[in-house]
């Protein structure tokens, strides 16, 4: 039976989500935790960014595609729109998978 365990992790979700509203003004966090917590999302986020990028299955994903994330990241640091980000990220992987570089 399927529908036990799909009910289980509904309800487990729904307690989770709502447990953050519930506890909000009850659960005062230290600074220093906030901050702790504050730099684990950044690290975990690096980390996937950087796993996604240099990978592909369980190599190298060749210089095309890392290119291509630093000229989208470095157009998102410059405040370009989200458009132009993902466009210019696109066509620098395109262009240098094109010429050879894989």
């Amino acid at each position: 039976m399927t529908i036990v365990p799909i009910l289980v992790l509904a309800l487990g979700t729904f307690a989770f989500r709502v447990s953050g509203t519930v506890l909000r003004d009850r659960l005062h966090l230290p600074e220093r935790v906030k901050e702790l917590l504050s730099t684990a999302a950044i690290v975990l986020l690096v980390a996937l960014v950087a796993t996604s990028t240099l990978t592909k299955g369980p190599a190298f994903a060749g210089w095309a595609l890392p290119a291509g994330v630093a000229v989208g990241g470095l157009l998102a640091w410059r405040k370009a729109p989200f458009v132009v980000v993902v466009v210019a990220a696109a066509a620098t992987t395109a262009v240098l998978r094109l010429v050879g570089v894989a």
